[in-house]
């Protein structure tokens, strides 16, 4: 099993800029990708950005430029630089990992494991 919990999230005005963190625990270091999905109410969950353990990464075309994914020396920690940050980037943001082979590093289908959800907010 792995857990996995959020931090980071609050509320900033357009243009500014988050940094939000995941904790791993359990089998962390064994997962094959990690990532962050976004969810604004009455829209579906999207993939932000994401990490092989093998390296590479993927941001979605909304963020490119503006969020960064990285993930800590030991793997058990994921993290989302976020700049330039929108009033449309403002949803409920949640990291997930993904035990098996990740095919499609932006689809929530990929990912086993899903942390609570931490809010960011953005004003205009």
């Amino acid at each position: 099993q792995v857990k996995l919990v959020e931090s980071g999230g609050g509320s900033v005005q357009s243009g500014g800029s988050l940094r939000l963190s995941c904790a791993a625990s359990g089998y962390a270091y064994s997962m094959s990708c990690m990532g962050w999905f976004r969810q604004a109410p009455g829209k579906e969950r999207e993939g932000v950005a994401a990490i092989r353990s093998m390296g590479g990464s993927t941001n979605a075309d909304s963020v490119k430029g503006r969020f960064t994914i990285s993930r800590g020396n030991a793997k058990n920690s994921l993290y989302l630089q976020m700049d330039s940050l929108k009033p449309e980037d403002t949803a409920m943001y949640y990291c997930a990992a993904a035990a098996r082979w990740c095919a499609v590093l932006l689809s929530p289908t990929t990912y086993d494991y899903w942390g609570q959800g931490i809010q960011v907010t953005v004003s205009s």
